[in-house]
């Protein structure tokens, strides 16, 4: 489906749903995204406290709208955070085909004892984000790393985009995760120079007119209207857009929460092992306990 202008007021009101679209006349693209109830499974899944709510929130929003960036099927983007030494030591996300999940693995007690923790550098200490594409059609992969230098998971994937991939981008992120609804929205857009998608960019300006125009826009957009239930995707983007000749509002994207672990998979994995390692691994009942990060599921595997 792709339409012109802002007539439908389709999606009202729904979540777990990505809305590409494109400005045509200002070579840029954009999407934006609110999750609601695959926020809240992906959260339930552990008992975080509200500043992890918060942290895995955000990147769950960044990795969807990054996700949808692939083109092709079976591509998956993974958004990984690592520290040596940090209260949190691992938060990781990835997205393929409409499949959302995400987990940080953090040390409850010394959490605990930082009491406040407002910061990146609270919580992770020295770190580093790595953003790795996995591209089906090629068979390749491949990442950009950045160093945890900044104010949000936000503005550092910003800045991935801005030094890695020398493209103009602005992110918005809201997230109203402390109570049992939890809400959280997105609003991503890239300036293309010189070529629409599918044409050939030659070159990117952060300071090119276009770019200046629609990331003064976009940057109005508060929090507050990403997390409102009340306004549809496609009116967030009239809101910022529509004095623009053309806005192209591009297919809806369906998101859900796609932990991919399964007793079949996990058998798979083990019978790679040898014996002696088998051994080591089975309980009293002669079985392995395998955990997954992800949905906090345990699951029994005879071997």
């Amino acid at each position: 489906m792709s339409e012109q202008g802002f007539m439908s007021d389709e999606g009202w009101g729904r979540m777990d749903e990505v809305l590409p679209f494109t400005i045509p006349a200002r070579d840029v693209r954009g999407r934006v995204v609110r999750l609601g109830p695959v926020l809240h499974e992906i959260l339930a899944a552990h008992d975080y406290p509200p500043v992890l709510r918060r942290l895995l929130g955000e990147a769950l929003v960044l990795t969807a709208m990054m996700g949808t960036l692939l083109k092709d099927e079976d591509c998956q983007l993974t958004l990984q955070v690592q520290a040596q030494e940090g209260v949190v030591d691992l938060l990781v996300c990835d997205y393929r085909e409409g499949e959302l999940r995400g987990y940080v693995r953090h040390d409850a007690a010394r959490l605990a004892d930082l009491g406040r923790a407002d910061t990146l550098a609270d919580l992770f200490g020295d770190g580093f984000m790595a953003i790795t594409f996995d591209l089906a059609a090629t068979d390749k992969r491949y990442q950009g790393i950045v160093p945890l230098e900044g104010d949000s998971l936000t503005q550092i994937c910003e800045a991935y985009f801005a030094q890695s991939e020398q493209v103009p981008t602005l992110i918005r992120i809201g997230l109203d995760v402390e109570g049992e609804q939890c809400v959280a929205g997105g609003l991503l857009i890239q300036h293309l120079p010189d070529g629409e998608e599918g044409r050939e960019r030659l070159h990117a300006r952060m300071d090119h007119p276009h770019w200046e125009h629609v990331s003064a826009l976009a940057g109005s957009m508060t929090a507050e209207e990403l997390v409102d239930p009340a306004l549809a995707l496609d009116d967030l983007i009239w809101r910022l857009f529509h004095e623009e000749p053309e806005v192209r509002l591009l297919s809806v994207s369906d998101l859900k929460r796609g932990c991919r672990c399964s007793a079949e998979y996990y058998h798979s994995v083990l019978s790679r092992f040898g014996d002696e390692e088998l051994a080591e691994m089975r309980d009293q009942q002669g079985k392995i306990s395998v955990d997954c990060a992800f949905c906090s599921k345990i699951f029994p595997i005879a071997l």
